[in-house]
């Protein structure tokens, strides 16, 4: 006879094992990887990578659309999914294509203008996630919107890295020391 617990049992592990993780979470992990690719790529060389963030741009609608297309219930749906994407992020291209007019490129340095195409980026992306309802995708976009903005900083101030640790060790210490102290023996009063 067969179990109907263990048949459940095994629906939760084989949902939770990391080969169905990766299966169902695959766009939105490779999304975040090239994001964090390009980012690191543009803090070690120290060149601004414009073109692979435009490039990135329509990388993202794709996954977009990926993310929503079973949920298009018919042909109307899955068309009007395609032409908001593609409009949305034409509009997001156009936005990063501004940065580069000539007006607006002198009056930024390299770095600014670097941040400034990957905010808008970060900003399009969140907004994308919006639009379709999927959260990954807004995770996504704060990930983009916090990471690239926070790395600009730590790299350009030690001071905020101090700063930063003495805040953590000013968190920690007192519950680290409230856990020791709460686990200390309490002293036996029938012993002389």
């Amino acid at each position: 006879m067969n179990d109907p617990q263990s048949g459940n049992l095994e629906q939760r592990t084989s949902h939770l094992s990391p080969r169905t993780f990766l299966k169902r979470e695959w766009p939105y992990l490779m999304v975040v990887v090239l994001a964090l690719f390009g980012i690191a790529y543009t803090t070690f060389s120290r060149k601004p990578m414009s073109l692979y963030w435009i490039a990135f741009a329509p990388l993202i609608g794709v996954v977009c659309v990926a993310a929503r297309w079973r949920d298009a219930r018919n042909r109307d749906e899955r068309l009007r999914l395609v032409w908001t994407q593609a409009l949305h992020w034409t509009a997001v291209l156009l936005a990063m294509h501004l940065m580069f007019v000539a007006d607006v490129a002198s009056m930024l340095n390299t770095d600014a203008g670097a941040l400034a195409i990957l905010t808008v980026l970060a900003l399009g992306t969140f907004t994308a996630g919006v639009h379709i309802g999927a959260w990954r995708i807004c995770l996504v976009g704060l990930i983009f919107g916090i990471g690239v903005p926070g790395i600009a900083l730590l790299e350009q101030s030690a001071l905020l890295l101090l700063l930063l640790a003495l805040v953590l060790i000013a968190i920690a210490a007192p519950l680290v020391w409230r856990r020791y102290k709460d686990a200390e023996p309490l002293p036996n009063p029938t012993r002389p």
